[in-house]
């Protein structure tokens, strides 16, 4: 039986008096495409803002790779991970956000190039070679000495895709990447991810509110509702035979 790549053990995430996760358990396969579902405020982005270091779980642990990602041994003593160890388990990390994030002043292949230089430190022949095959595959390979604000909406985020795929992360976290894009550039994005997914080595976990994309995509959805994990299971069980009414009336507002 592989073990996880991933593995939330009772996790619980407070701001001040509001709880947006409690109790949280979760495994997740290598290679394996999960989608996470729910209504706003039920804790989808949090639950990978968690995975990316962005937020610290109030409770509960985070176990990556058979590492621990918010705690580290010392002393034969489980203690608060330090800045050097999230680094180190992170590394195997890659998050696409709703922004793009992308540094203006840099052509896209400069801001591909940027985090396997710095943070990898990979030569820049090296990094340059696989940036520039990251941003063919995702259909860009013309637009290397073009600046962020020579592109549109979808093409800034198929940068930010090959930016993160460069890296080579185990894990990929997408965060509701079609939300801030114009109707009509939500398939392009989409379809990138699709080709990804298609290649089966990473395991994703991707937020979305694109129902057909998460039932196409996914080898299983998470109903998020109130901060707990209300359904899970393969995409046409959870998406087309649910018999949970928060679940179906959740859905109904994407039907036609």
């Amino acid at each position: 039986m592989t073990e996880p790549i991933v593995m939330y053990k009772d996790v619980h995430k407070s701001f001040g008096d509001v709880s947006v996760l409690r109790g949280i358990d979760l495994d997740i396969k290598p290679g394996e495409k999960v989608a996470v579902i729910g209504p706003s405020g039920s804790g989808k982005t949090t639950i990978i803002r968690m995975l990316m270091t962005l937020e610290e779980p109030t409770s509960g642990s985070i176990i990556v790779d058979g590492k621990n990602l918010w705690q580290m041994e010392k002393g034969g003593q489980l203690v608060p991970a330090n800045e050097k160890h999230l680094r180190e388990v992170r590394g195997d990390i890659g998050m696409v956000f709703q922004h793009f994030n992308l540094f203006p002043h840099m052509t896209i292949l400069e801001n591909c190039m940027t985090a396997p230089v710095q943070v990898k430190k990979e030569d820049k022949a090296t990094a340059k070679k696989h940036s520039i095959e990251m941003l063919e595959k995702v259909g860009l390979g013309d637009k290397l000495d073009n600046y962020p604000s020579q592109l549109s909406g979808g093409q800034k985020q198929r940068v930010a895709m090959a930016r993160a795929l460069v890296m080579r992360p185990k894990i990929m976290l997408f965060d509701e990447v079609t939300s801030a894009l114009d109707p009509e550039l939500v398939g392009e994005v989409l379809e990138v991810i699709r080709d990804i997914a298609k290649e089966g080595e990473m395991a994703m976990v991707l937020v979305t509110h694109e129902m057909d994309f998460a039932l196409d995509v996914a080898d299983r959805v998470l109903f998020l509702d109130n901060g707990v994990i209300a359904e899970q299971g393969p995409p046409s069980q959870v998406l087309e035979h649910s018999e949970n009414e928060r679940l179906q009336s959740f859905l109904h507002r994407f039907r036609k």
